[in-house]
C-alpha cells in the first residue's frame, strides 16, 4: 500500500494551463456553410507579404463575382477551400464527464492524447499528490542521469526499478528517490521532460509530490514518443516495466481499453493521514478500437481506495468517449 505522512510541504506549482492545440498554420476563418466551417488555405505565392485576413475574404468574394478581375487580384484570390472539422475536445471532455457521479468533496482531472491525430483535451488543471504515480517520473529521471553520463542502470538500480514500476514497492521508490537527489534531482529532470506544474515532495516524502494531468501527460509523451529526452532503448525498459503491472494493480486507465492486453500504466494510491481521504491517480497507454491513447486521470477526497478506483475507471473510460465518437481514420 502507498502511504506517506504529511509533514511540511513545498510550496504548490503554479496552476498555468499551457495550450493543449497548435494552431492551424496559414488557415483563415472566412465564414461557415451548411456542411461546417469553411477554412481558406492560401498557396504559395512569390512576391509581397501574406494577405491579412479581412483582405482574403475580400479577395474570395470578388473573385467569385468578377471571372474578369485583374491578374494581381486573382492572384491573392488563389486560394483552396478546405472542409476542416471544428472540434472542441476540452467541450466534449467537459460534456462527458458530466455523466460520472463526482461525490461531494472529492476532486478529480484528466489530461488524453489521441497518440495516431496528435489531438489532445484536458479537463481540470488543479494540483494533486502524485502518490506512487511518481515512480514512473523517478524511473524517468534515473534514466535520463545514466545517459548523460554514458552509463547503464547497474544490477541493483534495474532491481529496484522492477520492484517499484512492477510492484509498487516503496522502499525501492525510495532508494531510487535518493539515487536522483531527491525533489532537486526531479525537478531538474521535469524542466528538460517539460513538466511546468510538478515539484517534487519534500525529504523522502516522494508520494506528496505535486502534478497536474495536464504535466502527467507531457511525462507520458516523454515515456512513450519519438520526441523524447529519453532514448530508444530508455523508452522501451520503462514501457516494458509499465507493461508487467502485478494482477492485483491492473486497474484505472486500463479500464478504458477495449483490450485487456493493449495497456502499459501506473497507478497510485494513497491514504491520507491528516484526513483519512484517499488520493488515487493512474497513468498510462492504452488502445481503443485500435487507436493509440495516452491517458492521466487524478483524484483526490476519495471516502475509500475502492470508491477512488471506481471514480478512476469511469472518469477514463468518459474520457476516451470524447474521442471516439467523433475522431475519424
Amino acid at each position: 500500500m502507498d502511504r506517506h505522512r504529511a509533514r511540511g510541504r513545498r510550496a504548490r506549482p503554479s496552476r498555468r494551463k499551457p495550450l493543449l492545440y497548435t494552431a492551424l498554420a496559414s488557415a483563415v476563418l472566412v465564414g461557415a456553410t451548411a456542411a461546417g466551417t469553411v477554412y481558406m488555405k492560401a498557396q504559395a505565392h512569390d512576391g509581397p507579404a501574406a494577405v491579412s485576413s479581412a483582405a482574403s475574404a475580400s479577395a474570395s468574394a470578388s473573385a467569385s463575382a468578377s471571372p474578369s478581375s485583374s491578374p494581381a487580384a486573382s492572384e491573392e484570390a488563389s486560394v483552396e477551400p478546405v472542409a476542416e472539422p471544428s472540434v472542441d475536445r476540452d467541450a466534449l471532455l467537459a460534456k462527458a464527464l458530466k455523466t460520472v457521479p463526482v461525490a461531494d468533496g472529492t476532486r478529480t482531472s484528466v489530461a488524453v492524447l489521441d497518440v495516431g491525430s496528435g489531438e489532445s483535451a484536458a479537463y481540470g488543471d488543479a494540483a494533486f499528490d502524485t502518490a506512487s504515480i511518481v515512480k514512473v517520473n523517478i524511473l524517468a529521471a534515473l534514466l535520463l542521469q545514466a545517459q548523460d553520463t554514458d552509463r547503464h542502470l547497474t544490477a541493483q538500480e534495474k532491481t529496484y526499478a522492477t520492484a517499484m514500476i512492477e510492484n509498487s514497492d516503496n522502499a525501492s521508490a525510495t532508494a531510487l528517490w535518493a539515487a536522483i537527489g531527491r525533489a532537486d534531482g526531479l525537478d531538474t529532470a521535469n524542466k528538460r521532460f517539460g513538466l511546468t506544474d510538478t515539484q517534487g515532495g519534500d525529504g523522502e516524502l516522494w508520494g506528496l509530490t505535486q502534478t497536474t494531468a495536464i504535466d502527467q501527460l507531457t511525462l507520458l509523451r516523454q515515456v512513450f514518443g519519438d520526441e523524447s529526452k529519453l532514448s530508444g532503448t530508455s523508452r522501451s525498459y520503462l514501457q516494458g516495466l509499465m507493461g508487467e503491472i502485478e494482477t492485483d494493480q491492473q486497474w484505472g486507465v486500463s479500464a478504458a481499453a477495449d483490450d485487456g492486453s493493449q495497456w502499459a500504466l501506473k497507478n497510485g494510491w494513497l491514504a491520507r493521514s491528516t484526513t483519512g481521504l484517499w488520493d488515487v491517480n493512474s497513468i498510462g497507454r492504452i488502445s481503443v478500437d485500435g487507436r493509440a491513447y495516452l491517458v492521466a486521470t487524478l483524484s483526490n477526497g476519495n471516502s475509500t481506495q475502492a470508491k477512488g478506483i471506481s471514480l478512476v475507471e469511469a472518469v477514463s473510460k468518459a474520457a476516451l468517449s470524447a474521442f471516439q465518437d467523433t475522431t475519424e481514420d
